[in-house]
């Protein structure tokens, strides 16, 4: 069995590290044997620094580190971080990207703009891309801050139906959704349960 290596990238203050804690806590609790290994976030974690947790698995898996061209998947938060992050990408690799932009300091303090009509641009150029409104879907769950757990249930289902991505790693990636539904309930507070449970539900959906 070979491994498969997922990105997730965003900026600070958008749950990347709570994403990459569940998306562990599924792949460990799935009963595959998974060997997992998660990152520490790397980057500005600090409110809209861009930053990067790397999440691998599979049968063993020595360092959680993502070198360039060899992501599976890149999960971006937001649509700047996805080009930002591209050269990661296999040749092969697919990227779920959050339609929402968040402008970094750069746009902000008017020094430079922010770049149109990424998600075309990277499909333009052969990149195989799902894009959701996360942020709208998070609303619809009762909270914008549940962006990181609807891109989480997207990314759950590509992880479900991905044969291509048995066929290119050697891992079979097939977690039913009750697992991850399980994962969301003891990870994040009880308090917060139902309106996660809600998210993950229209990511998956999308």
């Amino acid at each position: 069995m070979e491994q498969v290596s997922i990105m997730i990238v965003g900026v600070g203050g958008q749950g990347t590290l709570l994403a990459s804690r569940l998306l562990g806590a599924a792949l460990l609790s799935s009963g595959c044997g998974y060997d997992v290994k998660v990152s520490e976030v790397h980057g500005m974690s600090q409110r809209g620094g861009s930053v990067v947790t790397y999440v691998k698995f599979g049968e063993r898996v020595a360092s959680p580190i993502i070198d360039l061209g060899e992501a599976d998947v890149i999960l971006a938060f937001e649509q700047l971080e996805a080009a930002r992050w591209l050269p990661y990408l296999k040749p092969e690799g697919k990227v779920i990207v959050n339609t929402q932009r968040i402008d970094p300091m750069p746009v902000i303090t008017g020094a430079a703009e922010y770049p149109q009509g990424i998600v075309e641009h990277l499909r333009a150029a052969g990149v195989a891309v799902q894009a959701i409104d996360a942020l709208a879907l998070a609303m619809e769950s009762g909270s914008a801050k549940a962006v990181n757990v609807v891109l989480l249930g997207a990314l759950a289902k590509q992880l479900l139906r991905s044969s291509e991505l048995a066929d290119a790693t050697g891992v079979s990636p097939g977690i039913p959704r009750g697992t991850w539904e399980e994962a969301v309930r003891s990870t994040v507070k009880p308090q917060f349960a139902e309106m996660n449970l809600k998210a993950f539900a229209l990511g998956w959906a999308a």
